[in-house]
């Protein structure tokens, strides 16, 4: 892990204008909350060895460097991390996709767990995807990660559908989805 992974970069701006603006300013201001000694910055290349070091400890080596070097070189794929001093603690990636958000990976250290970073990560992805024009959000998860489900629930994921055998260990994932931004407040389709 890099001695410093360079200074904490402040959340994206929230657009100046639109539809989207009053969406992305609210998970901007719950990041924004963070206890004083995190710092929420977007993920960059240079922090490589930080992202594995958590993916070690958070989900059991999930992914390989390379994997890493692409989530986090893409421009279409934003990633926020959450430093506490040097150390990466939390993180959430994903991939735009035309005007769809396919969240990759949402992570915690497991010390820094059930604090609530998990929920501001995510709304940060999430107003970061709107400020950038996504409308709709979609992620899997595994079908037996029940704290995971509860936190996409509460962000107003639903299921829509079931991908057999989609991990590794064979386990099965469900495909969940929601509308961000202008859909999410009018309900249109």
């Amino acid at each position: 892990m890099p001695s410093e992974p360079g200074p904490p970069a402040q959340p994206a701006a929230t657009p100046a204008h639109g539809p989207a603006r009053d969406a992305a300013a609210e998970g901007l201001a719950r990041a924004a909350s963070a206890p004083s000694s995190l710092q929420l910055g977007p993920l960059t290349p240079a922090d490589l060895e930080a992202c594995l070091a958590l993916d070690t400890s958070a989900l059991g080596g999930l992914w390989s460097a390379q994997q890493w070097h692409t989530e986090l070189a893409a421009a279409e794929r934003p990633g926020l991390g959450l430093w506490q001093g040097p150390g990466l603690v939390g993180l959430a990636c994903g991939w735009l996709v035309v005007d769809e958000l396919h969240i990759t990976v949402v992570a915690v250290h497991p010390a820094h767990r059930r604090g609530g970073l998990g929920r501001l990560l995510l709304e940060a992805l999430l107003a970061e995807a709107v400020g950038r024009g996504a409308h709709h959000a979609t992620l899997e998860v595994a079908a037996d990660n029940g704290a995971a489900q509860a936190l996409y629930g509460a962000l107003g994921f639903q299921t829509a559908g079931v991908r057999r055998r989609y991990y590794r260990n064979g386990q099965d994932a469900l495909i969940q989805w929601r509308r961000i931004g202008q859909e999410a407040s009018s309900g249109d389709p």
